[in-house]
Order: C-alpha cells, then sequence, then structure tokens
C-alpha cells in the first residue's frame, strides 16, 4: 500500500464506491421506465435519421451513454447492447458494445478497489493460514477465474466487476480479460440488435432467451471449460507433488 493510500481518509477511499452504488439505486427506480425495448421502439426512426446526418457523434454519444449505465449499474444493459446492433450493425455495434462495457467494467473495479478492495486485498497480504493460501491461489489462477467469471452467464455483471477487486486482482488482467470475455455474449445481443426492427414491425419484443439455448450456451460453457484448463492442471500438478 503506497504511503498516499495509507493517509487518504477511509470516507475518500469509499466515496466513489458509495457514489456508484448510490446513483445505482436512483437509477433502479428512476430509469427502469425509460431504459427499455419501447422506448427504443418509439424512437427508432428518429435514431435511425440522427444516425444517417451524424453518425459520429451518435457513436460516441452511444459509447458515453453504455459507459454510464454498466459503471453505475444502471438499468437497460442488454437493452444498449440490443441498440448497439440495431444502429450500427454487427462489426461496429458489437466493438462498441465490448468496448463500453469494458470501461465501464473497469471504472467500477477502480472504485473498489480504492476502497473496500484495498483494505481487504491488505488483510490478505498479511494473512496466514487458509487466508494466505486462498490469496495465492487467486494469484495463481487469476486469469482463469477471470475469464471464468465472464464466460459463465450465471454470474451477474456488476458482481464480475466487483468481485476481482476485492480480492486484489491485476487491473491489467482484469482490463483484459473482461474485453475478451465478453466478446461472445456480446456477439449475440449485437447479432439480436441487428434483426430488431422486423421484430417491432411484428409487434414483439427481442427475447433475450436466446443466451440460453443449447446452440449459445453450449459454445460458453465450452470456453469456460478451456479458460478452467490451467486451475486445473495447475491443481492435478499440486496434488501429486504432496
Amino acid at each position: 500500500m503506497t504511503q498516499s493510500a495509507r493517509t487518504k481518509p477511509a470516507f475518500l477511499r469509499h466515496l466513489p464506491l458509495a457514489v456508484i452504488l448510490g446513483v445505482a439505486a436512483i437509477g433502479a427506480f428512476a430509469l427502469r421506465d425509460y431504459l427499455t425495448f419501447d422506448t427504443l421502439r418509439d424512437n427508432r426512426e428518429s435514431l435511425l435519421a440522427l444516425r444517417e446526418a451524424h453518425y459520429a457523434a451518435l457513436a460516441s454519444g452511444f459509447l458515453l451513454a453504455y459507459v454510464a449505465i454498466v459503471a453505475f449499474s444502471l438499468p437497460g444493459a442488454s437493452v444498449a447492447s440490443v441498440t448497439g446492433g440495431f444502429l450500427f450493425g454487427l462489426a461496429a455495434g458489437t466493438a462498441l458494445n465490448v468496448a463500453a462495457a469494458s470501461i465501464g467494467a473497469v471504472l467500477i473495479f477502480l472504485a473498489a478497489r480504492a476502497g473496500l478492495g484495498q483494505t481487504l486485498s491488505a488483510k490478505m497480504d498479511t494473512g496466514e493460514g487458509r487466508l494466505a493460501r486462498l490469496r495465492q491461489g487467486l494469484r495463481d489462477n487469476e486469469i482463469s477465474a477471470l475469464l471464468l467469471l465472464r464466460l459463465v452467464p450465471v454470474v451477474p455483471f456488476f458482481v464480475a466487476n466487483l468481485l476481482p477487486a476485492l480480492v486484489g486482482a491485476r487491473l491489467h488482467n482484469f482490463a483484459w480479460t473482461t474485453a475478451v470475455g465478453i466478446v461472445p455474449g456480446a456477439l449475440v445481443f449485437t447479432s439480436i440488435g441487428v434483426g430488431v426492427g422486423e421484430v417491432f414491425d411484428r409487434g414483439e419484443n427481442p427475447d433475450l432467451g436466446l443466451l440460453w439455448s443449447p446452440q449459445v450456451l453450449g459454445p460458453l460453457l465450452g470456453l469456460a471449460v478451456l479458460a478452467a484448463l490451467p486451475m486445473l492442471i495447475r491443481a492435478i500438478r499440486g496434488r501429486k507433488d504432496i
């Protein structure tokens, strides 16, 4: 821990995460009726016209809005991902979705690490026995564990952003595993957005349950197994050395 970190008042270290949690709580009630597919349906013609007239400005605005949604854990992340596909197509939409979600995730990570993460990580570093073994295990398997958090769809996105900061994961490992690990899911949601106009024309809403279909869930679990393989090999080798 640096000297500046030790001397900084505790409330200042916890302030960024407190602000995020406060905005998230307010947004859950204030924005839940606005960041919806109904809003996208009602404004799709205006958005398409804006895209044709000011593509770069709309892409930049979309990126910033999506970063804010992720960083403050606001409702509507799935709607934003679908909107990315609707407005910018599969390639550009996926790139924007991955970039925005990754940046927002890093902001949450930094906020959590500055406060609670710093305290818990210091305790784990100075701990003994089971706590020390847990800390060493996390360090040895950090990349595999971070990728698993992203590839296993049952882990909420906010939890996957917060937990690594609390156990002292390295920022650069967190950043690149986030960007890589969310690509499969981003592709699914963006592809839904590419055809969402036809869905709206039928008077329906997009079916986000596609993520749980066998043709999508199977490859995701396969990637999760590959991510866990180094962890399993290391564990097997460790038992043989005992």
